[in-house]
This record gives C-alpha cells, structure tokens and sequence, in this order.
C-alpha cells in the first residue's frame, strides 16, 4: 500500500516549495499512461499524469493524417485486462483507423473516469530524483512542481517527431506539416500541389489517400520500401463474435506467440530451402493474399538467413513490377536491401499511387534535396513548387521523447549522459542510477516487435505489482544493479545478432536520426521476455538494489 508518511518527510521544513504531492507521477496520457494511472489506482495509489496534448490517445492522438491506420488487427490491438471492455468494444475493420482508436481511447478514459488524474496541455520539462527525500521531483510547463516517490516515463516509443534539417525551412511560404503533428481540424488538400518528404510508414500510408485528394503529388523517397497489402476490409459480425466468444482463450494464445499477436494465422516449421520452387512461390502468394504483417512468418528462417531472404525479397520485387505500370518509376520503388530487416510496411493500394497520372516519385538518392525554398524546394538538378510540404519522415524512436526531457538521477547523472553511447537499461524497464524510475516499453523490451498493447499491459503490471511490493517490504527504492544493465544490453544484442534485423541501417538501431547513436534497441521475443521479468520478480527482484 501506499506509504503514508510521504507528505510529511517532503514539507518537514518550512522553506520547501509548494509543491503537489503524489505516490506515483506518470508522464503521457496514451494506452500505457491510460492503463497506468487505471492500475495504480485500482490498487490505491494517488497519481498524477502529464500529457502535452489536449486529451488522451498518445501516438493515435498525434497522428492524424491522411491514412493513419494500425498495422496490428482490431480485435488484437485493444486491452486486453478487462473482460467487459474488450465485449462491449465494437470494432468495425479488420485493421482500424486513427479516428476509431482515438474513439476507443477516449471510450476508455471516460469509463474509467482518467481525466480527473490528468493534466493536459502540459509538458513535463525536468524530473530530478532528491536523494534525502528518496522522490522525484517534478517540474513542468505551467512552472508547478509535483513530487512523487516514484517516477514512469510513458511517452511511447513512436511519439517523437523527426524532421530532417534541411536549409532554407523557415522561408517556405505554404503549409509546412509533420504527419506525426497533423493538425486536428485536417488539411484541405483540393487542387493543391503537395510534396511527401519520406516513404516509410507513415508515407505509404498518406500518399495514395493524399494523391486521391491533391491536384499534384511529388514524393519524394530516400530508400524504397518493402510493403504487402494489408487486405483491409470491414471487420464481418460472424468474425468479430467469434472471437468475443472465446477472448480469453485467443488472448492467452497470442501471449504465447513472439510478437503476441497472429495466433490464428497458419503456422510453419519449415526451411524455404525445404520446399519446391512451386511450393515457395505458392505460400508466398497465399500470404500476399491474406496480407498483414506476418507475410514473413511463412517460412522459420527468413529473418535468419539471408539466402532464404533473398527469395521473399525477390517475390515483392516482382509484383512491385507487375503492379506498377512505368518500368523506370518500378525500378526506382524496387528495394535492395534485407526484407524484414526494416519494419515491414503494410499498404492499401501504395504502389498503385504511382500509376496515378497525378503523382511523381523523385529518388533522393540521385536527385538529393539541396533546399527548400520559398515556394517549394530543390533537389540536385530541379526546383519545385507546392503549396503543401509534408515531412513523412518518422521519429526518433524509443528514445526521443525521454531524452527530450531533462531527467537527473543520482549524484547529478543525467539521462542524456547515461544514454550517450545509446540506451541501455534493465528488463527495458529501469536504468541504473535513476532509483525508482520506470520506463513503459523502453529500449531493451519487445515492444515495436510486438503487439504494443500487449507489452504496455504486461509492462503496467509488473511495474505496479513491483511498487505495490516494495511498500509490503518496506522499502523506500528500487535501482538497477550496473551488471543486470550490462548482462540485459548483452543478451538484447545477442539476440538481434541470431538474425537479419541488424543487418540494415533502420529506425530498430536510430538510424533514421543523424548522430543517434546505433544500437539495436527492441528485443526480439515476447513469450521469453514475459517469463524473464516475472523470474526476476519471484526471486525479490533480482538485479536490483533494494534500499
């Protein structure tokens, strides 16, 4: 429970600050700080969260453009922690889009009446931990200062914005919009000319609704993608009721699974070297069919080996070619690299943009950006103009929202000097010498590899029932041990190196973010990972020192 004499250990001299006094501060009000603040008080813990936005929703409420979709299914990626929640919920696409799942998050702030214990429009700028008080102290944009004994950055892994820094974008006279900062009210897009910066994720989800929308498309790409079609559709009753009937089952079932998600999907325990020509080409071409993300679990060994890689690089580079009509337009959308190896892009209809009278792709890597100018931008050998310029160029992943914070640990260590040679941390959710501060779905954990709710929720619990621990056993901290840190970070890259997922310059390593330092920062496993952290649980948190 609660430790009672927290109020009095921080006013027991009167020239302390006024400050505002909780067990626990969260920042970040999107499904993991959601389910946070609902946990904490299920089990009678006084919370304060923080969120810069307007209301709830975290990545779903900052990501509004044009095609924002989830590439995770609807019945999979939604809470799984309450029974009557997950019936009473009725999704409507196999896949949702951003304004049902910020309807989702919304539906679930107001049935478990959240808001009250969070403060939006308001940024947290530094979090110090007092070593003679053993709290965090907490200062944010409106100058308040709020304490808590212990401190959960829940600022999710893809809420950073990255925007290239490119010359000349402050003379840019149009509309300038980040995808990832797309404003609410929308962007009417009829009879404009429209530039796209990136063709990543977010890229290949906005330009076909974009080209729909536009008089004019420049996209302008740095690397081609490999994506499959996600075979979108309404989500039929039968499908959906099905499921309701035996949730707890299909639950337990994609726990089980690496990236707790695709129980139901058909699984395989075969080489692609095991099979014919035909028989490769067919499985294949039944994946392609089906669509999602789990095209690549076809065969065991296409993200071990890259000689079993080659052959599913191959069949996307073939149908790239037969989908899209202009063969030097194909050539130029066609990726070299390791498929996998980069998140893999699920579509609707993105190579079939390109055949659109009204849209162009320029290849950076030949025609580089050299600048944006006032009305557009210029690349090596042209200039363009538009009157909208959308960067699609992602986020500085896991880490970006945490480091943007001034967050001082013990003996004056700051997170950004911690992290210099790149982010290391404990279970991927703790880091030595910040006592008592948690991290949901940080570096060193599943996370991006997984079905995100489903690592929040477990990532939420074991956080809960560790602080909910320590007041039973009185103690006042929790701190990582720099050996558990230094094994975790081993075994993490250990794991990555028994595969292909290193093998590329992608947003896994911070390679998207010039100067980030490249570590290769999710871990690959959920089912083991699970049974890792309740292990270190079970022995009275091993790895940690426990004051």
């Amino acid at each position: 429970m609660p430790v009672d004499s927290l109020n009095v250990s921080l006013h027991s001299s009167s020239d302390r600050e006024e400050s505002t006094d909780v067990d626990v501060v969260v920042v970040g009000a999107g499904f993991a700080g959601m389910y946070m603040l609902h946990r904490l008080r299920e089990i009678g813990y006084s919370v304060q969260v923080f969120e810069a936005g307007t209301d709830v929703g975290g990545t779903w409420y900052w990501n509004r453009y044009p095609g924002a979709r989830c590439d995770v299914e609807s019945l999979e990626y939604s809470y799984s922690f309450d029974e009557e929640l997950q019936q009473d919920w009725e999704w409507t696409e196999r896949y949702s889009s951003q304004p049902e799942i910020l309807s989702y998050a919304n539906h679930v702030a107001d049935r478990f009446d959240l808001r009250r214990d969070i403060r939006f429009e308001t940024r947290v700028e530094s979090a110090a931990f007092d070593e003679d008080r053993n709290a965090w102290c907490v200062r944010t944009s409106d100058k308040a200062l709020t304490v808590g004994r212990f401190f959960v950055m829940a600022t999710g892994c893809l809420s950073s914005a990255a925007t290239p820094d490119i010359e000349g974008k402050d003379e840019f006279s149009g509309t300038m919009v980040h995808t990832g900062r797309w404003p609410k009210k929308g962007l009417d897009l009829k009879g404009r000319r429209v530039g796209v910066i990136g063709t990543g994720s977010s890229g290949v989800q906005a330009i076909p609704v974009i080209a729909a929308q536009c008089d004019e498309l420049i996209v302008f790409q740095r690397t081609p993608q490999y994506t499959v079609p996600a075979r979108n559709a309404e989500l039929d009753d039968d499908r959906q009721n099905e499921i309701k009937g035996r949730y707890g089952d299909f639950r337990e079932a994609n726990f089980a699974m690496p990236q707790a998600l695709g129980s139901d999907v058909r699984k395989y325990s075969d080489s692609i070297h095991d099979v014919s020509d035909e028989e490769r080409r067919e499985r294949l071409q039944e994946a392609w069919d089906l669509g999602g993300t789990l095209f690549l679990a076809s065969f065991t060994d296409v993200l071990l080996d890259e000689s079993a890689n080659v052959h599913a690089q191959n069949f996307v580079r073939e149908k790239i070619t037969e989908i899209v009509s202009d063969p030097e337009t194909a050539s130029k959308l066609t990726p070299e690299h390791i498929i996998g190896c980069k998140r893999l892009v699920i579509d609707t209809d993105y190579f079939e943009a390109f055949n659109r009278p009204n849209v162009r792709l320029v290849d950076v890597g030949s025609e580089p950006i050299q600048r944006i100018t006032e009305s557009g931008l210029s690349t090596k050998s042209e200039d363009f103009e538009f009157d909208v310029l959308v960067f699609a160029t992602g986020f500085d992943a896991m880490t970006g929202s945490i480091l943007r914070v001034d967050i001082t640990g013990r003996d004056g260590m700051t997170i950004q000097e911690k992290w210099a040679a790149g982010p290391r941390t404990y279970l991927g959710l703790t880091v030595p010498d910040f006592p008592n501060m948690f991290t949901v779905s940080g570096p060193g954990s599943p996370s991006v590899l997984t079905n995100m709710i489903i690592s929040i929720e477990q990532h939420v619990e074991w956080i809960s029932d560790c602080i909910s621990w320590l007041d039973d056993h009185q103690y006042s901290t929790i701190e990582a041990k720099s050996e558990a840190e230094r094994a975790w970070v081993d075994h993490v890259n250990a794991k990555a190196e028994r595969t292909l997922f290193p093998s590329c310059n992608s947003w896994y390593l911070g390679a998207n973010v010039p100067g980030k330092t490249r570590v290769f920062m999710p871990l690959l496993g959920f089912p083991g990972y699970v049974r890792r952290c309740d292990q270190v649980a079970e022995n009275d948190y091993e790895g940690f020192v426990l004051k």
